[in-house]
C-alpha cells in the first residue's frame, strides 16, 4: 500500500501543467450523485469538499491562489460519470474528489486519466477501481475485500449453525460486495442458505422476503443501497421475521434509518473507522457527516501534501506522472458496527 504522497506529487505535476494553475483561481471538482437515488450521499461529499475549499483558502488558498469549486452530479450513471469525466478533463481541472458508485468510477477514470485529471474517491470500493495500473486513481476508502472479509468472518463467527442468505442488487458495487462476502464465508466453512438477486430501484420485496421466511433466514446479507435494504428490511418485518439485515458501507446515512424507523435498530453494516471518534476531526464533526468528513479530509490534506512538497514535484507528460507505476491505496481496515435507536 502506497502513501498518498505520491499522488500529492502528481497532482502538483498537474497543477503545474494546467491553465487552471496560471489563472487567479485554481478550480478543483467534486463529482458525484447530487440528484437520484444516492443523492443524500452526494450532498455529503459537496458539503465536505465545500467546506475543504472554504478552510484552506481561509488559511490562504494553495500555492499563493484561491481555489473554486466545481460540482458536478453524475447520478451514479456510468454515461454521465464518463460524460463529466471529459468536461472536467477539457476544463482542465488538475483534481476531481469522487465519484461516489464504482460504477461512476471505474469509467470516468479512464477519461480522467486522458485528461490528466487526478481522482481520488471516498466511496467507491470494487477492487477494479485500482487495479488498472491507472497513474491517477486513488481511494480513501475501504475495498470491497475488506468489507467482504470483515462481514464473512463476522457471520462465520457470531452466526454459527445459523442460517444464511445472500442477496445483491446487480450492480458494480452490490454484487461486487456481496460475492466477497460470500467468497469469505465459504472459506470459514459456512455455505449461505440462499443466493439472490434483485434490481436497483425495486420496492417490493415480498417474493423475497417470502423466500427468507420459508427457509427460516436467520441473517440476510444485503450487496446493495440504502434504500433498497431498508425496504427489505421494512418488508421483512411486516410479514413477521425477525431476520437480522447486514449490509456493507452505503447504510451509513441517516437516510437508512428514515426509511426504517425504529425497525432498523440491530442492523449490522460494515465501513471503516468511524472519523468522527478521531480526537483531531472534534472541530468539525458537528458540522459534517461520514463521508462529508472523507471528502473534507480527502481535499484538505492533498491540499497539505502539495504546499509540503512542492519544490519535490516529478515529472508530468500528458501521458501520466513519470514517477508513478499504480494506483494508490490509502484505506481504513473495515469494522462492522450495529445500528442503534
Amino acid at each position: 500500500m502506497k502513501s498518498l504522497k505520491l499522488i500529492g506529487l502528481a497532482l502538483g505535476a498537474s497543477l503545474s501543467l494546467s491553465t487552471a494553475a496560471f489563472a487567479e483561481d485554481i478550480t478543483v471538482a467534486v463529482a458525484g450523485p447530487m440528484t437520484g437515488g444516492e443523492s443524500a450521499f452526494g450532498r455529503q461529499m459537496k458539503n465536505g469538499a465545500e467546506m475543504a475549499v472554504a478552510d484552506l483558502n481561509a488559511s490562504g488558498g494553495l500555492l499563493g491562489k484561491k481555489l473554486m469549486l466545481d460540482v458536478e452530479d453524475d447520478a451514479c450513471d456510468p454515461k454521465q460519470a464518463r460524460s463529466v469525466a471529459e468536461k472536467i478533463g477539457s476544463a482542465r481541472i488538475p483534481f476531481v474528489a469522487g465519484h461516489y458508485c464504482s460504477s461512476s468510477s471505474i469509467p470516468a477514470s479512464e477519461a480522467y486519466a486522458d485528461g490528466n485529471v487526478l481522482e481520488i474517491t471516498p466511496a467507491s470500493t470494487n477492487p477494479l477501481f485500482t487495479e488498472r495500473k491507472l497513474w491517477n486513481v486513488a481511494r480513501v476508502c475501504g475495498r470491497d475485500d475488506q468489507q467482504g472479509q470483515v462481514a464473512g468472518d463476522y457471520i462465520a463467527k457470531n452466526f454459527k449453525g445459523k442460517n444464511i442468505a445472500i442477496l445483491n442488487d446487480k450492480t458494480t458495487y452490490g454484487k461486487g460486495l456481496a460475492d466477497e462476502t460470500k467468497k469469505a464465508l465459504n472459506k470459514a466453512g459456512v455455505t449461505e442458505k440462499l443466493y439472490e438477486s434483485y434490481n436497483k430501484g425495486d420496492k417490493d420485496f415480498n417474493a423475497i422476503v417470502s423466500r427468507l421466511k420459508l427457509e427460516n433466514i436467520d441473517l440476510v446479507y444485503v450487496g446493495g443501497y440504502h434504500q433498497e435494504a431498508g425496504l427489505i428490511l421494512r418488508q421483512m418485518r411486516d410479514q413477521g421475521l425477525k431476520t437480522i439485515l447486514m449490509a456493507g458501507d452505503a447504510l451509513a446515512d441517516k437516510e437508512y434509518a428514515s426509511i426504517t424507523g425504529p425497525a432498523g435498530e440491530g442492523t449490522l453494516f460494515t465501513f471503516g473507522p468511524d472519523p468522527r471518534k478521531k480526537p483531531t476531526a472534534a472541530a468539525i464533526v458537528e458540522n459534517l457527516g461520514y463521508r462529508q468528513m472523507h471528502a473534507w479530509w480527502r481535499l484538505q490534506g492533498l491540499m497539505d501534501e502539495i504546499v509540503g512538497r512542492r519544490a519535490s514535484w516529478g515529472t508530468m507528460t500528458r501521458q501520466g506522472f513519470t514517477s508513478s507505476s499504480n494506483s494508490t491505496e490509502a484505506a481504513p481496515d473495515a469494522v462492522a458496527e450495529k445500528v442503534s435507536a
